[in-house]
């Protein structure tokens, strides 16, 4: 009789990773593609490249799409309490005998950085959120609003301030420091004076909050080499996700919740992580058992596994 196999799809911000593992999470096969937000290119886009994906995943594996035994799912701008129906008409398809969990793109980096169900994430990257899994299956999320609306800590939230502080210099007419953050940053781009960003921003056939969250690793570094207008502005970020965690804490009488950080901003050592978990009063930086794609491979098994009793 054949091992089960589940799916794991994991739709970030701006990366779709697809992972196929047995119940032991060895690794049969793994896939790297762009951005599958419908938020942002669009649900029949985002559609059509999730079912590529898949199809790409069990050719790679050399598997039938029948020998999955579930497959768990979760997208940056579509999650299971908005668009569990999208979701779900997404993979049946393609994955027509699958046991399907659909979740969120929060919920699968929980599981996978705690290996287990129940705890807080407090997510920085492309955007950003906090969300918690209580006992009893009690959910909420803090945050995640999308770049228009929120983010506030992520990657393109910093990146913003960023523009906003270069542009801001400008209009004020510099100062005398030549390696005042805002020029520097224009050294970074190539660009010649300030009002190239124009062009930079709006002409480019990126998604803004890729494109924009890209210049986080900038201020990481400056921060580092001690340039105190970069750590104000990670301070501030740090600020809005300490908050969003903490207001988790309170909102579900849940102290003793176990913490998990995700992200590209948190999942590394940098001056940004260690202020966070500073101001957590965490004794060290949480580190993920397992990414985000793993986790939705989890709850998978998790949703096979319950089936089967």
């Amino acid at each position: 009789m054949n091992e089960p196999l589940f799916m794991g799809i994991d739709g970030g911000g701006s990366t779709l990773r697809i992972a196929i593992v047995n119940a032991k999470l060895d690794k049969f096969s793994s896939l790297k593609a762009g951005a599958v937000n419908p938020s942002v290119v669009g649900h029949s886009e985002a559609r059509a490249r999730i079912q590529r994906g898949v199809g790409a995943a069990l050719g790679e594996a050399s598997l039938r799409p029948e020998r999955i035994s579930a497959v768990g799912i979760g997208v940056a701008g579509a999650s299971n309490l908005r668009n569990e129906r999208w979701l779900l008409e997404t993979l049946k398809p393609v994955l027509p005998r699958s046991r399907h969990a659909p979740s969120s793109d929060l919920e699968i980096a929980l599981a996978g950085a705690l290996a287990r169900r129940h705890g807080i994430l407090l997510l920085a990257g492309t955007g950003s959120g906090a969300f918690a899994v209580k006992p009893g299956d009690i959910r909420l999320q803090v945050g995640g609003w999308g770049y228009l609306l929120g983010d506030e800590g992520s990657s393109y939230w910093i990146g913003r301030e960023l523009l906003r502080l270069a542009i801001g210099e400008y209009d004020l007419g510099w100062d005398a420091n030549e390696d005042a953050l805002g020029r520097a940053f224009l050294d970074e781009l190539g660009l010649a004076q300030a009002r190239e960003l124009l062009a930079w921003v709006y002409q480019s056939d990126a998604a803004p909050a890729v494109r924009i969250g890209g210049l986080a690793p900038f201020v990481l570094k400056r921060a580092e080499d001690g340039d105190e207008q970069a750590m104000r502005i990670l301070r501030r970020a740090s600020e809005y996700l300490a908050d969003q965690l903490q207001t988790l804490r309170r909102r579900l009488d849940y102290p003793e919740a176990p913490i998990a950080f995700a992200g590209g901003l948190l999942d590394n050592d940098n001056w940004l992580s260690r202020e966070v978990s500073r101001r957590l009063a965490l004794a060290e930086r949480p580190v993920a058992k397992h990414p985000p794609v793993i986790g939705a491979a989890m709850l998978a098994k998790m949703e096979w596994s319950a089936a089967k009793k």
